[in-house]
């Protein structure tokens, strides 16, 4: 049954992929694989945020990649929102939601963790990025059926008070300790079960990218001063409350050896669960990009906007690339002491390289996978098989 013309003519444009999106995505995919490739490379035996032994290259190649996880979580669930506006209906994205979600879940601690360790003993299960993704998708097919105005109003107050309950351990809270483990404090859950990502507050961060997309519905000019507008008061709310040093993170920043480590104590904030500071910082930058990525073109900007178009396959790709050019930097190094190296002994002292190789070996990864990313992402674009959104 076809429309009559004169409503046929008024239905509105089927909405096409975002290219600033796919863009800005596909951006904070490149900075993630730095972050992995410091992890398995470097050869430095402490963190980049201990300030007492740090220094500013080391400490910023770590700190912009706190970006990553927050723009995942917001445009997960943007693009939630795209499926409907593309004529998907709640029942039917909730549906998604809660199927892609627990099998984000089941591959966070099967193929990912695989990915990780190079063996086969999963557990203790880690809770991972892919872990808190899974279930905030779980719990956004519930979100989805509130009113818009009261699930903003939900995922605002999660984000800005959840810092309130920094004192309340697990322990303090007896038989109900693991469930708090799981929501808000990372630790042990069981003999088998390791959280590093606790949900909360992200299954906020991805109901407002959910709401978010609704300003794509808004003609182009209005929507740019609309997120230029909300990034710079978002940013500038994170510089208010962080020069406070009251609230908004466990931690105060304080005066170092010199100005630029005190700047980078300003920056250090918690990513374990993700401070209303942590939020703040790296959330108003991403809306302001993400207006200023809708002009952008050349070949740069379509090369890295092929890795956002298939960021699943990116992701599980580049960790078993990463650890394989590991493997092989041991052997080159260590030759057959390369073989006692296991997740248990951690890496020896001969083994690693200054920061420059990590670089070095980053861009190597970049240029390798962009050649597979470029295969699936035309394999996803002229095909429509249901699994395909899965990966």
């Amino acid at each position: 049954m076809s429309l009559p013309e004169s409503a046929a003519n008024n239905a509105p444009a089927p909405l096409q992929r975002i290219g600033s999106v796919d863009l800005l995505r596909g951006a904070v995919m490149v900075v993630m694989a730095l972050d992995h490739t410091r992890d398995y490379f470097l050869n430095l035996p402490f963190q980049p945020e201990d300030l007492a032994q740090s220094n500013l290259p080391l400490f910023f190649t770590r700190w912009i990649t706190h970006f990553c996880a927050p723009v995942f979580f917001l445009l997960a669930g943007t693009g939630v929102g795209f499926a409907l506006m593309r004529g998907r209906t709640p029942a039917q994205a909730s549906r998604f939601l809660l199927t892609r979600g627990l099998w984000l879940v089941v591959l966070e601690l099967t193929v990912v963790a695989v990915g990780w360790s190079f063996t086969f003993k999963l557990m203790p299960f880690l809770g991972l990025v892919i872990w808190a993704l899974g279930w905030s998708m779980v719990c956004l097919a519930i979100l989805i059926h509130l009113p818009r105005t009261l699930m903003i109003a939900f995922s605002v107050a999660m984000i800005a008070l959840h810092n309130l309950t920094d004192h309340v351990t697990a322990a303090a809270l007896g038989q109900w300790g693991p469930l708090w483990t799981v929501l808000h404090v990372p630790g042990n859950v069981t003999p088998s079960l390791d959280i590093y990502y606790p949900l909360i507050p992200w299954i906020g961060v991805m109901a407002l990218g959910y709401a978010l997309a609704d300003v794509y519905r808004w003609d182009a000019p209005r929507r740019r001063r609309f997120l230029l507008r909300a990034g710079t008061v978002v940013t500038l709310a994170f510089i208010a409350i962080r020069a406070i040093n009251h609230y908004g993170d466990p931690e105060a920043w304080t005066t170092q050896r010199n100005f630029g480590l005190t700047v980078a104590s300003f920056l250090n904030v918690w990513k374990y669960p993700p401070s209303l500071d942590y939020l703040l910082m790296t959330l108003g930058p991403m809306l302001i990009l993400l207006a200023l990525l809708e002009r952008a073109q050349g070949t740069l900007a379509r090369w890295i906007t092929v890795f956002g178009r298939v960021p699943m396959f990116y992701y599980i790709l580049h960790l078993y690339l990463i650890h394989s050019l590991a493997i092989v930097l041991a052997l080159l190094q260590g030759g057959a002491k390369a073989l006692e190296i296991t997740p248990e002994t951690g890496m020896p002292a001969w083994y690693g390289v200054p920061l420059v190789g990590v670089y070095l070996a980053w861009a190597l990864v970049i240029v390798i996978l962009y050649f597979p990313c470029r295969w699936f992402a035309a394999v996803k674009a002229r095909r429509r098989d249901w699994w395909l959104s899965y990966i």
